[in-house]
């Protein structure tokens, strides 16, 4: 039996997949039955299937990058080829057990479905109504869905004797412990600028340095951008909204501006009022907390927490019972729609009210922003057919509403027009060849834009720069100073302090440590230095000897490195686990043979452009 905090793994995962559908692209039109993307020997892969764990993929990088990408980034990221390579795969894991003819009991599959709470009524325990209802919905009988759970949990047992009982190297195990776990005993000190004498240089030197370091003496390639603009900034003073739009704004918007009394719930529905009041005496007698209740019937905090609710959300008497509890603490039971109910009262987020007359200049020019944005896009047609006609950016000036202005851009250049993106793109791309084209800022402005010409980057003349020049050299001539210094100080065999410097020390410096005070390198550069031995750090213009004093060795029996040493075993064996099921899998799709219907794929991923 597959169990975890007395839950059914399984049908959890086939839930996620089949049950709670296909989210906010909308690829619904692909059935359980005779749509398949391919199959290893017998066992096919829904195109719905993909569909749903392509989704997923795109949704956890849209969360990463802010936005969702479109097909060809996916397919430039090779996010389908890593999709279909987990489903054929999981696939050929499922073809291996049915050549096995491995199965499961009726009572398993039962015990599964019973569980899932997705199929539980109003009391709590398992509706068969609920069942078809959400099955129906999704275009599945019972028996399908049941063999499919059955097929998914053979599949579940061979995967886990696969990968299942494989131990992590204690070797590397300890290796990577007593890595992490070392310290180091660590003085250090700056080499100050007193007592060092640079001679002054004369011009052949500071030539040679001009010379030498040419890149940081060179003017960047500039282009000259001419361009016209309009944002709705500029539109939106012309813009007047009456009193009648601004105050039925607010109130249809009333909920964001008059917030009722939050309080931070969390609550836990019992089947009985008998089993609930037998809760609240385990709380009251403090023997046991609603967590503790939670967790003994399979739930986890996070699944009874409601975070901040109102007292309308929660509803009812038990609304106005919790609402008029003053302090925090568990109270109840109280009856609810799903029955009798324990709450755990934890905060409260106070009522906050904004008057129509503190809101009014916010909303006011929320609405003009809106309107010159509307403004701008009834005028696009009309702009874009100027520009295409031969109108120059003097001529729309001239004729429209838009603005001149010019700049030259540099690679780093970010002022005024050139803080918005897109405008930034089209001035790198455009060529002196190329005609003003109408294009959108993204706060709903547009531009057109001319390359006037470009100015290769250059050196400055030396004559030009030459205070510049003696600067940078004196910079780096006495970052030199320093390093020597640092280096005699380090082979000195005196401490740091004896030497005269101003000496920290950083005991038991931890590998990747911060020290308040101390140059960033210094755990790293500390790292690479063997007991008694210094090494010279240097950080821009500040120069640094570092002594190890002592090196010490991890303590196994530290708690911290004890329970580093569980998680990393913990993750090492999942890792060695995943490789051995995809080597089985491969060898399995070798065995029983694979096909692939591109078109399929290539069906399902237009769903997604």
């Amino acid at each position: 039996m597959l169990r975890s905090s007395g839950k059914s793994v399984t049908v959890w995962v086939l839930l996620a997949m089949i049950v709670l559908g296909l989210g906010g692209y909308q690829v619904g039109n692909f059935s359980n039955r005779g749509q398949s993307i391919g199959a290893v020997g017998e066992s096919e892969i829904t195109a719905r299937d993909y569909a749903d764990a392509l989704r997923q993929e795109i949704n956890a990088v849209a969360a990463q990058i802010g936005h969702p990408p479109s097909m060809s980034e996916v397919r430039a990221m090779g996010l389908d080829q890593v999709v279909q390579a987990q489903l054929f795969n999981t696939a050929a894991l499922s073809e291996q057990a049915r050549r096995l003819e491995l199965s499961v009991g009726d009572a398993e599959v039962s015990r599964q479905i019973r569980s899932a709470r997705p199929f539980q009524g109003a009391t709590g325990s398992f509706d068969r109504e609920t069942y078809r209802e959400v099955l129906r919905r999704e275009g599945l009988t019972e028996t399908e869905f049941e063999t499919r759970l059955r097929a998914d949990i053979a599949r579940s047992i061979l995967q886990g004797a696969v990968a299942g009982g494989v131990p992590a190297p204690a070797a590397l195990l300890d290796g990577y412990v007593g890595y992490l776990g070392e310290t180091r005993d660590v003085a250090f000190a700056e080499i100050p600028a007193t007592g060092i004498s640079l001679p002054a240089p004369d011009a052949a030197a500071l030539k040679a340095y001009y010379d030498a370091h040419l890149a940081e003496f060179t003017r960047p390639e500039t282009r000259e951008i001419s361009y016209v603009w309009l944002t709705p900034d500029m539109l939106k003073d012309e813009i007047a909204i009456d009193e009648a739009q601004l105050r039925a704004t607010y109130d249809e918007r009333k909920a964001e501006y008059v917030q009722p009394e939050r309080r931070k719930l969390a609550k836990l529905v019992f089947p009985t009022q008998a089993e609930a009041e037998a809760g609240m005496a385990k709380i009251a007698a403090g023997t046991a907390s609603l967590a503790d209740l939670a967790e003994a019937r399979g739930l986890s905090a996070a699944d009874i927490d409601l975070g901040d609710v109102s007292q309308d959300e929660i509803g009812g008497a038990a609304g106005e019972a919790v609402f008029a509890r003053t302090t925090p603490g568990v109270i109840g039971p109280y009856e609810t729609d799903l029955g009798p109910a324990l709450f755990d009262f934890q905060a409260v987020t106070p009522s906050e009210t904004t008057t129509f007359e503190e809101a009014r200049g916010d909303i006011a020019a929320e609405l003009a922003m809106e309107k010159a944005r509307r403004m701008i896009a009834d005028m696009t047609t009309d702009l874009e057919d100027r520009l295409a006609s031969g109108a120059t950016l003097e001529d729309m000036v001239k004729e429209t509403k838009m603005q001149p202005g010019k700049i030259s851009m540099a690679a780093d250049t970010r002022d005024g027009i050139a803080a918005y993106d897109a405008f930034r793109e089209a001035a790198a791309k455009v060529t002196t060849e190329d005609f003003p084209e109408l294009a959108v800022l993204e706060d709903g402005g547009v531009f057109a834009l001319r390359l006037d010409g470009v100015t290769a980057a250059a050196p400055i003349p030396f004559d030009q720069l030459r205070d510049k020049v003696e600067a940078s050299w004196r910079t780096a001539e006495m970052v030199k100073a320093k390093q020597a210094k640092a280096e005699a100080a380090g082979a000195a065999g005196q401490t740091l302090a004896a030497q005269g410097l101003a000496e920290k020390t950083a005991p038991d410096l931890q590998r990747g440590g911060f020290v308040e005070g101390a140059p960033q390198g210094l755990a790293q550069t500390a790292f690479a230095t063997a007991a008694g031995k210094s090494a010279t750090l240097t950080e821009g213009d500040k120069v640094f000897v570092v002594t190890v004093r002592a090196v010490k060795p991890a303590d196994p029996a530290d708690p911290e490195l004890v329970q580093l040493r569980k998680t990393f075993d913990t993750r090492l064996i999942q890792m060695l686990g995943a490789d051995l099921a995809a080597f089985y899998a491969r060898a399995a799709q070798a065995e029983a043979g694979i096909t692939l219907d591109s078109a399929m794929i290539a069906a399902v991923q237009a769903q997604f452009q």
